[in-house]
């Protein structure tokens, strides 16, 4: 990303979206619509002060929500350029409240509330769309529960766990045990802002809040509003302490995720949502269990699937390396439900196909295998370009040309195409790039053949 960053003949239009597109192969007019960061790109230096002083916390969709980040942000640590983006969603200053801590704390002055997006023009030859595609969403199957367990995620949100960039570290705290933590923090904010408010009464009225409570139970003060606010302020504190003293106890036995399962073809290979294979997602899971071994080698993972797809160069020696090196095991089978015992942890009821029997198993963490989905933008990109879309939502090609879209001087690569792994995507990219020029340079030949037939 940063040679591309860096190339002279490369120029990225970052957080932008193309808005219009006319003309015809070799002369399209293109509106691209630059949207309102709110931050001057050329003045931040991307240091970061204004996301340490910013006080909203918003949900991180690059986490998939399984973290934070504040409402002035930059998506990755990574991005180009680097600089950072106010959401106006979420900012209170578009909200009508007083803040603007990150313009009196931004020294390069690059703030500017009163940003607005930006429409410009360009003079394109050729167009490749490479939009990539969206996960599927695993809660229209039912029988999985995505929605109503909290120890049952997707693969992606797998992968921000065990990333060391990620919400946890690299670490492979459950999503249940975080829910737990998360509530002791707030408990302990709670119980902190009540001890407060009882050392004011118990200095108002030169008491101990204990002391006291024993007398109002006992039936004094029946007739002191003051002193029943008093009492009960202090029953709220012992209810907040007995349910934080009940947690830490419970989290003092929490562990990291050591017993793992993957439920392959999520979404894809089934007839009621999409007929095809999605292709990476059996080597991901494969990929993600190894990397779960290596950060703790008690990790012992199942895969649960029609079968395991191989299909590229040494795939299937990683796939048996896997197996043999980091406790990984395939089991043919077909998952009906997933339910869930009283400690949090999934419950897979399947059917051995092998065996012909019908098993449950317990694990720490259920991993969804979700199919490759076709990016939700390519309908209306696909009627700004002026070219077709697959049943299934992804972009129609030639049968004679796979990269060519149904419109001249248009082409398509990756996930835009069908569902494919990087190495492809990549082989894709680079015959994109070739069927690009090639066509720019097959017009400059007509062009010129055109010239010389009218001087003759």
């Amino acid at each position: 990303m940063l040679d591309v960053g860096r190339h002279p003949n490369i120029e990225l239009r970052a957080f932008t979206e193309v808005d219009k597109v006319e003309g015809e192969s070799g002369d399209f007019k293109v509106t691209l619509r630059k949207k309102a960061r709110y931050v001057d790109e050329a003045k931040c230096t991307g240091c970061g002060a204004c996301v340490e002083k910013c006080p909203t916390l918003v949900p991180d969709a690059f986490n998939e929500g399984l973290g934070n980040r504040k409402a002035i942000y930059s998506w990755f640590a990574q991005g180009i350029p680097s600089t950072h983006t106010i959401d106006p969603g979420y900012c209170r200053v578009f909200n009508g409240k007083k803040c603007g801590v990150c313009q009196k704390t931004c020294q390069a002055e690059a703030i500017d509330f009163e940003q607005k997006d930006q429409l410009l023009e360009l003079d394109i030859g050729a167009i490749v769309v490479a939009t990539g595609y969206d996960v599927f969403d695993p809660s229209r199957i039912p029988e999985y529960r995505y929605n109503e367990l909290d120890n049952v995620v997707t693969a992606i949100e797998f992968e921000r766990l065990l990333s060391a960039s990620g919400p946890t570290s690299g670490h492979l705290d459950r999503p249940s045990d975080r829910a737990v933590i998360a509530e002791i923090e707030d408990l302990k904010k709670q119980v902190k802002k009540g001890s407060r408010l009882l050392a004011n009464q118990e200095k108002k009225y030169e008491e101990k809040s204990p002391d006291f409570y024993a007398k109002y139970k006992a039936g004094e003060y029946p007739e002191d509003k003051e002193r029943q606010k008093w009492a009960g302020q202090y029953a709220e504190q012992l209810r907040l302490q007995e349910r934080l003293d009940a947690l830490e106890k419970k989290a003092a036995g929490f562990k990291t995720a050591k017993k793992l399962a993957f439920i392959q073809c999520v979404g894809s290979r089934d007839h009621r949502f999409y007929p095809f294979c999605s292709g990476y997602c059996c080597m991901h899971s494969i990929k993600e269990a190894i990397i779960a071994h290596e950060h703790d080698p008690e990790t012992q993972t199942t895969i649960y699937g029609m079968d395991i797809r191989a299909v590229g160069k040494g795939f299937e020696e990683y796939k048996v390396r896997g197996g043999n090196s980091s406790n990984i095991s395939y089991q043919r089978a077909r998952i009906a439900e997933i339910n869930q015992d009283k400690e949090h942890n999934p419950v897979l009821v399947y059917e051995d196909t092998r065996a012909r029997k019908i098993r449950r198993e317990k694990f720490d963490l259920v991993v969804l295998a979700t199919a490759c989905a076709p990016n939700r933008g390519n309908k209306e990109l696909a009627e700004k370009l002026g070219i077709d879309l697959s049943r299934y939502g992804f972009f129609q090609t030639s049968r004679v040309n796979p990269i060519d879209a149904t419109r001249p001087g248009i082409f398509v690569c990756g996930c835009a195409h069908s569902p494919i792994d990087i190495p492809e995507s990549v082989a894709q990219a680079s015959s994109a790039a070739a069927r690009a020029v090639q066509s720019l340079r097959t017009l400059e030949r007509e062009e010129k053949q055109k010239e010389v037939g009218k001087a003759s």
